[in-house]
Parts: structure tokens; C-alpha cells; sequence
């Protein structure tokens, strides 16, 4: 289960539509208070960097690595850590795609998945990766 506040939630839904029609981005910082159990505490934007990586942003997403490396940095061994990243579909489905399950690169982060049909969110799903099936497993989300 991922337990995400209401106004990251909201940051989220918005970069999707405001990324319309390619994919937004950002990486997910909270903590794992038990196995499988995370709590959202921020997210961190990142413009999409796919199309600079030879893609053209409609149906994949890369986040930008310094923002990555300075976040790791900053969080260090802290209490918070990335957890995961968020990510846009334009379209109507939240579910990952095989893109994105190529781009898993992290087992057992979480991927929130926001559908953008027509330029507004839509359903909103989250996912953790499994390393051994190579698989997503979606996950409980709950607003707070």
C-alpha cells in the first residue's frame, strides 16, 4: 500500500495535464514504514528527458538524472528516501506499459500512474515492480 497525501496527489494530477500530450514525470520521496507499506511525503518534478534521449515523449519518460543525483544526495541515509517516480499516460490507461516495464531499473519502487484521456487526469494507479518476475504488481493506494 502507498498512502499519498491529498496535495501531492493534486501536484501530480496537474503536471499530467499540464504535460499533455506527452508524458510528465518526477520522482516520489517518502519512506517504507514496514515492508510493502510506503508513505508519500513529496515529489520531486522532473522535466521529461526522453525526447533529448533519442524518444519523442508521447510514450515513454526519462527523468532528469541530476535531479535524481542531487535528490539521492540531499536525502543521503536520511528518514526519507525515493521511493519511486510518477508518470503520465496520455490516454486513458493507467496501467504500465510495456515501455515502462523495460524501464524498471529498480526493484521494488513504486510507479504512480496518472491517464490523461483527452488533456484531463484520469484514474490514477500505483505499482511496484518485481525484480525476480519482472513484473508490476499493482498496489493499494490510499489518499490521506
Amino acid at each position: 500500500m502507498i498512502r499519498i497525501p491529498e496535495h501531492l496527489l493534486a501536484a501530480i494530477t496537474q503536471a499530467a495535464e499540464a504535460a499533455y500530450p506527452l508524458e510528465c514525470c518526477g520522482l516520489l520521496v517518502g519512506h517504507e514504514a514496514d515492508p510493502g507499506n510506503f508513505t508519500l511525503t513529496r515529489v520531486e518534478p522532473s522535466p521529461n528527458m526522453a525526447e533529448d534521449a533519442g524518444g519523442d515523449g508521447h510514450d515513454r519518460f526519462l527523468v532528469d538524472a541530476k535531479i535524481q543525483f542531487d535528490l539521492m544526495r540531499q536525502l543521503a541515509d536520511g528518514p526519507e528516501q525515493i521511493i519511486g517516480n510518477y508518470h503520465s499516460h496520455p490516454g486513458p490507461d493507467a496501467r504500465p506499459s510495456e515501455q515502462d516495464r523495460q524501464s524498471a531499473f529498480y526493484p521494488g519502487h513504486v510507479w504512480v500512474i496518472v491517464a490523461v484521456p483527452d488533456g484531463k487526469a484520469g484514474d490514477i494507479t500505483a505499482h511496484r515492480f518485481d525484480g525476480d518476475t519482472k513484473q508490476f504488481q499493482q498496489m493499494q493506494m490510499t489518499p490521506t
